[in-house]
């Protein structure tokens, strides 16, 4: 299996791994990526982890573009640095999302989309009158 696609950028695989590396290279914790291929077109993954603090949180989003962007991924996007409770990190075909325990566990988004909805039958579905 090859890391780069022809055209000599990183693949999106590739970049995840690179993505989840820094993170556990600066401590981030309970790192886990989730493949999104065939459940959504915003990106190929989504990655999350827990930073202990807002000033981690903060620091791991930071370190992202620090390290990523000189190797040919920079990050296209930041949201939620001012607080760093939540922060979005968007490197196109990946979606970071770090946060600090307590807020992570409030949204638990990676249960939404590991869930695989349950398929119902037609002649089981409720009505509702």
């Amino acid at each position: 299996m090859g890391t780069h696609i022809s055209n000599g950028e990183t693949s999106p695989e590739h970049l995840k791994d690179l993505i989840v590396q820094v993170l556990d290279d600066n401590k981030a914790e309970e790192i886990e990526a989730i493949d999104l291929n065939g459940q959504s077109s915003i990106a190929d993954y989504m990655v999350i982890a827990s930073g202990s603090s807002s000033r981690q949180v903060a620091a791991l989003a930071g370190k992202l573009d620090e390290k990523l962007g000189p190797v040919g991924c920079p990050v296209l996007r930041v949201d939620g640095l001012p607080t760093a409770d939540w922060v979005v990190v968007d490197l196109g075909d990946v979606i970071v999302h770090l946060f600090r325990p307590e807020v992570r566990e409030f949204y638990s988004i990676e249960k939404m989309w590991r869930q695989e909805l349950p398929k119902t039958p037609k002649h089981e579905r409720v009505q509702t009158i």
